[in-house]
Order: structure tokens, then sequence, then C-alpha cells
């Protein structure tokens, strides 16, 4: 069995130091925030190239927050992708104001700066480009567009720590940037978590009290504000896993390397395209194919797990379906999810692991080919 993820494996290597992280909170019993959390935060801020990171219980948390100390509210439009996450629609939705959504890049599969401008209207007050499976998003012509109409950059980074746009860090190049923990992140806590980067002062002292009910300090509630603290445990285990990110990284690059690779051969498989512009760090590798439910099928029944992200895009969700968009309304979106299925993808893939992969999609692509002859 090849799994999609293999977390057991990545915290058998890290047990020692692991366990020690975790006991250190037990004794000091700094069980939210404390210590570990404000350390880290230190250490992830300047992973991002960040001034300040703001540990949150979650990225869903993390937009959220980013959105509301931005001033977005009830009235307000935000510009995202409809190939996210839900999360990203959902955070929009929390902070009062209503999502617009835009079509992708065929290339990148990230937000389309090009349809940008055209979906701008009185009310639009951010754009939150999403940095989508690792690859960052074309953040120039993003900014251009925000300084020319006065809006907000907010970064959906929660796929992609430690990624490059251009040589900088993402999380640092818009207004604020947004991460989430979710233990199968490239950098994931054992449980739920999430930060906030930004380089301005003001966004920082906001969500720091907004994160913790309000309060400038305890009992003194300035702001209407939310119980999204991370954990002192969280913030421990991110510190023994955060120097580990970089060597991380590069072990998912080669792999996707060595799928590249493997597929180049091939017609049918549409692999992840790596922009110019970008250190991409494949939080998903996800190829495109015709028939995809075949192809899981064989590759389940030979013991290969595979994901799909994501079957239905946000536009043409049910939950969504008051924002009243309909099929075809953005093809390339439609397109990607009609046909994206992702690859086993973790550092600690061997080498003879993602060979087995590649050969069985070229023999489930092949044997899917012959029975239709």
């Amino acid at each position: 069995m090849i799994p999609f993820v293999d977390l057991k494996t990545q915290y058998a290597s890290l047990k020692p130091q692991v366990d020690a992280a975790i006991g250190r909170v037990l004794e000091n019993s700094s069980f939210t925030l404390g210590p570990e959390v404000a350390a880290f935060e230190q250490e992830f801020a300047a992973c991002c190239q960040a001034r300040h990171a703001i540990g949150v219980n979650s990225g869903t948390s993390a937009l959220h927050l980013a959105l509301l100390a931005a001033g977005i509210g009830p009235g307000d439009e935000v510009i995202a992708p409809s190939m996210t996450f839900v999360a990203t629609t959902a955070a929009i939705v929390y902070s009062g104001a209503r999502p617009v959504l835009v079509d992708i890049d065929p290339d990148s599969r990230t937000i389309d700066p090009g349809l940008i401008e055209r979906a701008v209207t009185r009310r639009t007050k951010a754009i939150v480009p999403v940095h989508l499976y690792g690859q960052p998003a074309d953040m120039d012509p993003i900014l251009e567009i925000a300084r020319h109409r006065g809006l907000i950059v907010i970064e959906d980074a929660c796929q992609a720590h430690g990624a490059e746009y251009k040589g900088r860090r993402v999380g640092s190049i818009g207004d604020l940037g947004c991460f989430s923990f979710y233990p199968g992140k490239n950098l994931g806590a054992y449980g739920e978590g999430g930060a906030v980067t930004t380089n301005n002062d003001r966004f920082d002292a906001t969500i720091r009290m907004l994160r913790d009910w309000g309060a400038a300090r305890k009992y003194h509630h300035e702001l209407k504000g939310y119980n999204y603290r991370m954990e002192g445990i969280q913030g421990a285990i991110l510190r023994v896993k955060l120097p580990h990110l970089e060597s991380w990284t590069e072990a998912r690059r080669a792999h996707a390397a060595r799928y590249d690779a493997l597929f180049a051969g091939s017609a049918e498989v549409q692999t992840p395209s790596p922009m110019a512009y970008a250190r991409h760090v494949y939080h998903i590798y996800g190829i495109r194919v015709a028939r995809r439910e075949p192809l899981q099928r064989a590759l389940q029944e030979r013991g290969i797990a595979t994901g799909i992200h994501y079957p239905i895009p946000v536009h043409l969700s049910g939950a969504y379906a008051d924002l009243g968009y309909k099929r075809g309304d953005l093809p390339v979106t439609e397109q990607l999810a009609d046909e994206e299925l992702s690859l086993p993808m973790y550092p600690e893939l061997t080498g003879e692991q993602v060979q087995a992969v590649a050969e069985a999609v070229l023999d489930g692509i092949g044997q899917e080919a012959r029975c239709g002859d």
C-alpha cells in the first residue's frame, strides 16, 4: 500500500523531539498561547520573511481575522478564485462580505489576473489570491490592480509554506498572508492550527486582540473578538517541525521532478506546470486525465491511494448556490475539477514508490485505452 500521506512515518522520525516538546508544555501548563506559541510566531515570521506572525487555531480562522483586520464587512465584495478549498469562501462570508469568484489560469491553476479587473466594482474591498497546491499566484499584476484600485491583498497561503514568488516568500507579499497547519499540510500540527503573517503593525495588533476575545489585556475587551487562540502543544510541535520544512520541501520538489520525468512521454497525462516566477512546494501533485474515475479505481486496486482537489468547485457547490453561478461560468475551473487527480506526495516517499505510482498510472491509462478500442 502506498498512502496518499504518511504522517506516522514522519512522526517516527521526530518522536524524541516531539515528545519532549509536548512534555515541556505539560510541565509549564501553558496550554493556550504561552511561550511555545510566542517562540513559534517569531520563528515562522522569519521563515516567511515577514515582520509578524500571529498563531491561531486554524487556517480558516486566519483568513477570517485577516479579513476583519482589513476592515472587510457587510456590503463589501471580495474577489477570489473558485478553485480552492471551501474555507477561502467561507471566511469571506463570515466577515459579512460577498465572494466574487473568478476563473483560474490554465497553466498555473491559480487565479487569472487578467480576469480580476473586470470583476472589480465600487463594492470591492479586497482580493484573495490562493497559492493553490503550493504554486504561488502571479502576484505582481494582482498587486498592481490592488494599488490602482485601493484594494487589500490577502494571500491564502494555506497550501504553500515556503513557496516563493520571484524570490520572495509567500505570506510577505500582500498586505496579509494566511496559513493552515492542518496535519496533512507541508508544515502540519498534530491537530488544528493556523497563522496570519503581515508587515503591518496595526494589523498585527488588531489580529492579536481578535483571536483572544478582542482583549488588549485580560478582561479588557476593546473589540468584538473570537476564541481563535493557538494551543501551546501545537506551537511546541510546530517549533520542532519548522527547521525541517526546507529539507521536506526539497524532497517534495525532487519527487515532483521524478513524476514529471516518468510522465514526460505520455500524451494522456498532463502534469503540473511550475511557473517561471515560482518556487512550487507541491503540497499537492495533481495530474490531469480525461477519464479520472476509472484510473482512480485502478490505482486503488493496486494499493495506491489518491485524492481529488477539488471535485466540485465552490461556485457550483450547494452551499454557495445563493451566489448565482452556474456551470459554464468558470470553464477552466470546471475542467480542472473534472480532470484533476492528486497522486501520493510527501517527503518520506521513496524513489521506488514514485516509480510504482507512475507506472500504475500509465498502466491504468493504457488498460482503459485498450478497453475502449
